[in-house]
């Protein structure tokens, strides 16, 4: 990321070198008088240097002294300074602001800049990199509504347009903004400077916009409401009571606006992955007063604001373009404290008592800048009582097929969930908001959401604002942390969405859909609240986000397992040759589950079948014959089935009582279990058992296929377990070199094996196939 450069010119290099070290020393002693070699003089002229080297040895003595003697409390407690040391010096430094002698900066002369006495109330702010299209144009036209257009560094230096306002970068850089000095040069985050311009220039609602965005009927006042009670009396008119989202559910952190407005197919960037399948319409609302909704998200026909996600596996070709429609007839629905929405930066409406959520933050990947942002202003706005509302379609955007950039995205996809879920749960005693947002951006950088860059940036940011003449709200109770109130039948209101045709998705919406969708909510009813650990063995970078995409809609936790690490798809590590090991620490983390779901990324899991399965009970494939068999460990045996089978006598015969006898009872002497143990379920009661016999086999290097068998024998008699859950596996074994799933692919079963999927469009095909026993599975291909 580039980032301005204003450390000051290097000192030039000296015109003549110096003499060599051998050369000045030469000369230091033609200079310098002999010395006499008297030895109290020597010792004399020497005296510190004798008392270094005394302090030094004594030093070196101590230490080993102290090391000898078994007395390491001292060496401990230098250590721990030291480091203690270092972690300071490694901490995000929290700014020191004097919030009350923070100096003005006053609009340019006007010798200087054209527009330094204009003013307007309202305006419109996009970030341009080549010349005016036609929506910028139109835009530009609009009535009552100034256009300010920010350059960066590939915009062209002769930009301009009629009607607008344009600050290259020169320009930007000689406003004397402190946020300046943080902007990188080539990215749409420079609008920043174009908010603070506007403010200094006496905005008072500001509509962050897209060069790409038509308004319909060019009108922002037919969509939006731009006079809020308390900001203009007198044109402010009386505004019906909005629809809310019910807040009757509190695990409920985030929704998708979209289902409301008639695309539940359809989702936001910034939506986390494990609630895209969420497409169920509310089964009812609340209602708020209207007048705060200092940010209002409008949505864009055409092409809506997606994610690469959506927009790489929804598209038949690289050439068809997106042509989505909204609801315009849905009422606006605003979002009650506790509940978050994505918010972007190119259709929406900020208030004056919202500018300081403008800002657009610089550390993350630039099409996650404003979709962090959404979520850190609505968290703030809750502090001085106002709420985020979405309106129905207010822009049109036309889909130019262009690729879209997905690694631009990695800070979204990997972090989005658990920052809401940190968001909520925030708190700050600080007395001021100004002083409250620079806590939170200090805090999340301290959790990995964003970089120190964003603590600096954002306390250049509030000092600009308040430079710019701009009084930050005051502060109000936080309803969060009030009881809240029982919702009451009377306080209840209904609203059915429709359900717009979406082709492209290659979905028949008609009168299957109900029904499709009625089988959705009760698979996710059901299975939920099981944790599904997928052991991933293909290259995660291409797979583990689309095991998310499609098992993330009826599990809401998927854990990813794999010998390839990587946090920033938040793949833990694991081997699999003893993958069991690692099931504790994901037990030890999600003690509210119903229970614990392992599958391998080589079987297809159709959980549509499981509907039946006993939550109680466990799983496994013990009446599927070529995944469960007895191998005899006497005679004519392979050195490994008789290793492994010395290991689970050992083990065995260190069981706690209650488990060697189940394990005994339900096998014979001389045989060994083999379980290819590729799907199997652990319930929450029998967990803690789980984990102690994980202890149990301690460093022994047992195989996976070995230990879970001997384990389910252990924690359970053959006859409690649910036999009939997985019984109906479809499990080939010595396939022909020209086989492939589709030859013996079934929706009738539970599972299937084997399955192979190493690429996006091994992921295609596979979605097809299950598509046959969940038809809404299309919309992901």
């Amino acid at each position: 990321m580039l980032v301005q450069d204003r450390s000051g010119p290097k000192p030039p290099k000296p015109l003549s070198s110096p003499l060599p070290a051998s050369d000045r020393d030469h000369h230091r002693r033609r200079l310098v008088p002999a010395k006499s070699l008297d030895f109290s003089a020597w010792a004399s002229d020497n005296l510190y240097k004798i008392l270094a080297v005394c302090f030094l040895v004594a030093t070196v003595a101590a230490i080993f002294f102290l090391r000898s003697a078994g007395d390491t409390a001292a060496l401990l407690c230098l250590e721990k300074t030291t480091r203690s040391a270092s972690s300071a010096a490694s901490r995000i430094i929290y700014p020191q602001i004097s919030w009350n002698s923070v100096p003005p900066i006053k609009p340019l002369d006007p010798s200087a800049s054209p527009y330094a006495s204009f003013r307007s109330d309202r305006w419109i702010i996009v970030s341009v990199s080549a010349y005016p299209t036609g929506s910028l144009r139109a835009l530009a036209r609009i009535k009552g509504w100034q256009l300010l257009a920010v350059g960066n560094s590939v915009t062209p230096p002769d930009w301009s347009l009629k009607g607008a306002i344009f600050l290259s970068l020169d320009q930007q850089a000689r406003l004397g903004f402190r946020t300046v000095d943080y902007l990188p040069y080539n990215s749409h985050v420079r609008k920043s400077v174009g908010y603070l311009f506007a403010i200094q220039h006496g905005a008072k609602v500001i509509f962050d916009a897209d060069d790409r965005a038509e308004v319909l009927g060019g009108d922002l006042g037919k969509h939006f409401d731009l006079d809020l009670v308390g900001e203009a009396a007198a044109a402010a008119p009386k505004h019906p009571i909005l629809l809310q989202y019910s807040h009757a559910e509190p695990n409920r952190t985030v929704v998708n606006p979209y289902v409301h407005f008639g695309q539940r197919s359809v989702w936001p960037r910034g939506l986390p992955l494990e609630n895209v399948g969420d497409v169920g319409h509310e089964e009812f609302y609340t209602e708020v007063y209207s007048g705060r909704q200092f940010i209002q998200q409008g949505l864009s026909d055409g092409l809506p604001d997606v994610d690469s996600v959506f927009y790489f596996t929804r598209k038949s070709s690289d050439f068809e373009s997106f042509d989505i429609r909204f609801d315009e007839d849905a009422p606006k629905l605003a979002l009650p404290q506790g509940l978050m929405v994505p918010v972007n930066s190119f259709n929406t409406i900020f208030h004056a008592q919202a500018f300081w959520g403008l800002m657009l933050p610089v550390s993350v990947s630039s099409m996650a800048s404003d979709v962090l942002r959404g979520y850190w202003a609505q968290r703030m706005l809750w502090e001085i009582g106002g709420f985020v509302a979405v309106y129905p379609p207010t822009i049109h955007r036309v889909d130019k097929a262009q690729s879209y950039p997905f690694v631009e995205e990695k800070d979204l996809h990997v972090n989005v969930g658990r920052l809401i879920k940190f968001l909520v749960s925030w708190r700050s005693s600080k007395q001021t908001l100004f002083e409250r947002i620079l806590h939170l951006s200090y805090v999340m950088a301290e959790e990995g959401f964003w970089t120190e860059q964003d603590v600096q940036f954002t306390a250049a940011w509030l000092q600009d604002l308040l430079a710019v003449g701009y009084q930050q709200p005051r502060l109000m109770s936080l309803e969060l942390d009030r009881p809240r109130a029982n919702i009451g039948h009377g306080d209840t209101r209904e609203f059915i969405p429709k359900k717009l045709p979406s082709v492209h998705l290659g979905v028949d919406e008609v009168g299957t859909v109900n029904y499709e969708i009625g089988n959705l909510i009760r698979w996710r009813k059901h299975l939920g609240n099981i944790v599904l650990i997928v052991y991933c063995s293909a290259p995660v970078d291409r797979t583990a986000l689309e095991w998310r995409l499609l098992y993330g809609r009826i599990f809401k936790t998927v854990i990813i397992l794999s010998e390839q690490s990587n946090p920033d798809l938040a793949v833990e590590y694991g081997q699999l040759a003893e993958a069991y090991k690692y099931l504790p620490k994901v037990f030890k983390k999600f003690q509210d589950a119903e229970g614990f779901l392992f599958l391998q990324d080589g079987m297809a899991l159709n959980y549509w079948n499981l509907l039946q399965a006993d939550k109680t009970k466990l799983w496994i494939t013990n009446k599927v014959p070529e995944s469960w068999v007895l191998v005899s460990t006497e005679g004519n045996v392979s050195e490994w089935h008789l290793n492994q089978g010395n290991l689970v006598k050992k083990i065995v015969d260190n069981f706690p009582v209650h488990f060697q006898t189940s394990y005994k009872e339900s096998t014979t002497d001389g045989r060994l279990v083999i379980c290819s143990s590729e799907i199997f379920y652990v319930p929450q009661r029998l967990v803690t058992d789980f984990v102690d016999l994980v202890g149990i086999v301690g460093d022994l290097q047992i195989h996976h296929k070995i230990a879970v068998p001997m384990f389910f024998l252990a924690m359970d008699a053959l006859e409690n377990l649910d036999s009939s859950a997985l019984a109906t596996v479809v499990y080939r074994t010595n396939l022909m070199a020209n086989d492939s799933i589709t030859s013996y692919y079934t929706a009738q079963v539970p599972a299937v094996y084997p399955l192979k999927v190493q690429t996006e469009n091994d992921f295609v095909k596979l979605v097809r196939l299950m598509a046959s026993g969940d038809p809404l599975l299309l919309e992901l291909v």
